[in-house]
């Protein structure tokens, strides 16, 4: 069950109570004054989060759905003209495609 905070109407006295979701607001006690008709009060909480959902998770999932399409892409025939191989020479810039295709 959830912890609440809440502020008596009658006596302002701040308290917390473990109580059901379901559990009416105003019909909770205050422990000082023993009346009826405390305010749930907005407060902070904390969560842990548990499983595969982590920080970057979404990011590494993206970048491994773009390896995996750049893979498939480069398996797929050219639009137009022939395949050539890249060799590390193209790479440098120091030999034109041209040149470094076997003919």
């Amino acid at each position: 069950m959830p912890v609440y905070e809440y502020r008596c109407e009658q006596c302002t006295n701040q308290f917390e109570a473990t109580q059901s979701m379901h559990a009416r607001p105003e019909d909770t006690v205050c422990p000082k004054c023993n009346k009826v008709g405390a305010t749930r009060m907005l407060s902070a909480f904390a969560s842990k989060v548990k499983g595969s959902h982590k920080p970057g998770f979404e990011e590494i999932k993206a970048y491994d759905m773009l390896h995996e399409r750049m893979d498939r892409f480069s398996k797929l025939p050219p639009a137009m003209g022939k395949r050539v191989d890249v060799s590390p020479e193209m790479m440098s810039g120091a030999v034109t495609p041209t040149e470094g295709a076997d003919t």
